[in-house]
């Protein structure tokens, strides 16, 4: 036995087995294709189609000379802005000294799980990061059943169930909305139902809402409303602010979760240091808002909207079982009603038909099962994200400024994806 293969056994357990980010590597593999020559439409990855407002470049620009480490905990100017970020949209109050920031909310999520001893309690679907964080460090993950029928939305009934059994169990309860892999979101009523349940069994709900800017109607509301006193609001800047690769995430605690704060302001020092401090410098600037910072999100609401709305046409017309969006960029068709046809293809996996799928058509998008679904469910994400988003706002505040959106405006903005919409229908006919 070589000197390599004694090493490979030394990899921790927990990380052995698990593949590279399901999101990363099929946006890895489009850009591979695309380098190859072949022409590929993306919507594996979702990343905001549209630029960052200029306004929030700016401000980049003018503190691109600023080199100090900055606090671990956050730049107080910005955690202050978060705090009255927070405060105007939820009607809270929270302080400053409620905010930490990190590079990213998916670093912070981490951080989180590593310093409480709890098991994770996720609705499936999830987002594909939330369970593999879980067993790197080592955390027991339950699923929580939800139905289509339902919108794929918990309901406080089923968490009650999962909790009853074992009530005074450390967990944490994470709530994404609106939905990450569905764009689906929750109405005030199941909030307040879910919060209560919370409440009851003294969970620790990490609330993440990094879409909660991208609801069509601007209607989004926490849960902290609800369950101030145990819950954590989780945003940042890569789904609203199109600032995905700036990598700045900030978690909102209540006072009454100080100390789990405060470990993870332990393990952010022995880890990462600090986040960049230009970023967080421009970030104040994003945060504190503004009327062209409401503009930009009313036309990527609008815009949004219109194309969730034909998205979803389309895929129900090919005989997909889809929901609705509601917010974010994101569509969950369940391609179940072409199992058979699928099957004499030898295509009996999520994971088959996304390849098969891309082979045949050029169109990337990942299988449910990256989401939390046995192999076999036949369901698929789609985040129709490859469009020219600076365009397209550009098209919604201007030529189409005083009229409905329709589909139209998809067809001018959003040729790729028509195209897509095209392919995948000529490929599901010709199964």
């Amino acid at each position: 036995m070589d000197i390599q293969t004694d090493h490979r056994f030394a990899i921790n357990l927990n990380v052995r087995g698990i593949q590279p980010s399901a999101t990363l590597r099929i946006n890895e593999l489009s850009n591979q294709l695309r380098a190859e020559g072949k022409d590929i439409i993306k919507l594996g990855l979702g990343q905001s189609p549209f630029p960052v407002p200029d306004r929030v470049v700016e401000a980049l620009k003018e503190h691109a000379h600023e080199k100090d480490y900055l606090p671990v905990r956050g730049l107080k100017g910005l955690r202050e802005a978060i705090a009255g970020y927070i405060n105007r949209s939820e009607r809270m109050r929270c302080t400053w000294e409620d905010v930490l920031i990190g590079p990213g909310s998916k670093e912070l999520l981490f951080m989180l799980q590593l310093a409480y001893y709890g098991d994770l309690l996720i609705p499936r679907p999830s987002w594909v990061s939330y369970a593999p964080q879980a067993r790197i460090i080592g955390r027991s993950v339950h699923w929580l059943p939800t139905h289509a029928e339902n919108n794929w939305q918990l309901t406080a009934e089923e968490l009650d169930i999962i909790c009853r059994d074992d009530p005074s169990r450390p967990r944490i309860l994470i709530l994404n909305y609106p939905s990450n892999p569905t764009g689906c979101t929750y109405t005030d009523d199941q909030l307040l139902a879910i919060a209560n349940v919370a409440r009851k069994y003294k969970l620790i709900l990490l609330s993440d809402e990094i879409y909660g800017e991208v609801h069509f109607e601007g209607k989004h509301k926490s849960i902290a409303r609800y369950y101030p006193e145990g819950t954590i609001i989780s945003t940042g800047l890569s789904k609203w602010a199109g600032a995905g690769g700036w990598r700045v995430g900030t978690f909102i605690f209540p006072p009454e979760l100080r100390p789990l704060q405060d470990a993870m302001a332990i393990i952010a020092s022995e880890t990462y240091t600090a986040t960049s401090a230009p970023i967080q410098h421009a970030s104040i600037t994003a945060f504190n808002g503004g009327e062209d910072i409401d503009e930009y999100l009313n036309q990527s609401r609008r815009v949004l909207k219109v194309v969730g709305e034909y998205m979803h046409q389309r895929l129900t017309d090919m005989g997909a079982v889809v929901q609705k969006p509601q917010g974010a960029f994101y569509v969950f068709p369940d391609f179940s009603n072409f199992r058979d046809k699928l099957a004499r293809k030898d295509i009996m996996t999520s994971q088959s038909f996304c390849t098969a799928l891309l082979e045949n058509t050029g169109v990337a998008i990942l299988p449910s099962s990256d989401f939390g679904f046995v192999p076999d469910h036949l369901g698929a994400r789609l985040a129709f994200v490859d469009f020219d988003g600076a365009a397209a706002l550009k098209l919604a505040g201007g030529d189409y400024a005083d009229q409905e959106l329709g589909d139209s405006f998809v067809e001018q903005a959003c040729p790729r994806l028509v195209a897509a919409m095209d392919k995948m229908e000529r490929w599901l006919n010709s199964l």
